[in-house]
């Protein structure tokens, strides 16, 4: 699980990088302000938690079942929220927004915050 979470930690790092520049050269021309602002936030979420996840997997085990829940749902969660928010504003942009994609977003917002629920459980519970 350390190693999987090392590698999904670095490719989220490298992919951040990679789709915020492609978000500021390539599609400020195509994107409306809102779009871009839309895009960024997903970026930004997904090098947050790439971060967070690389923090995690050199800290932690990753052995007990919370350890593995919580990078569980920073992986997913960052999925939903980030890749939805790309996909949203990529087919905006082309006049043909993918509505489905739509309620994914929030839903992979809950996952976010459930992982980090779920890490202040983890620390509490290790003080108390």
């Amino acid at each position: 699980m350390v190693l999987v979470s090392q590698l999904v930690g670095a490719l989220f790092g490298l992919l951040a990088v990679v789709f915020g520049a492609f978000g500021a050269h390539l599609l400020k021309k195509r994107f409306t302000a809102d779009q871009l602002n839309s895009f960024e936030t997903g970026v930004k979420y997904q090098m947050y938690h790439a971060l967070l996840i690389l923090m995690l997997s050199f800290n932690l085990n990753l052995e007990t079942g919370l350890e593995k829940a919580i990078v569980y749902c920073f992986i997913i969660g960052t999925v939903l929220f980030s890749f939805s928010i790309y996909g949203l504003c990529i087919s905006a942009s082309k006049g043909n927004k993918i509505k489905l994609l739509g309620p994914v977003t929030p839903l992979g917002g809950l996952f976010l915050v459930v992982g980090w629920g779920l890490l202040l459980y983890s620390f509490i519970k290790n003080y108390i």
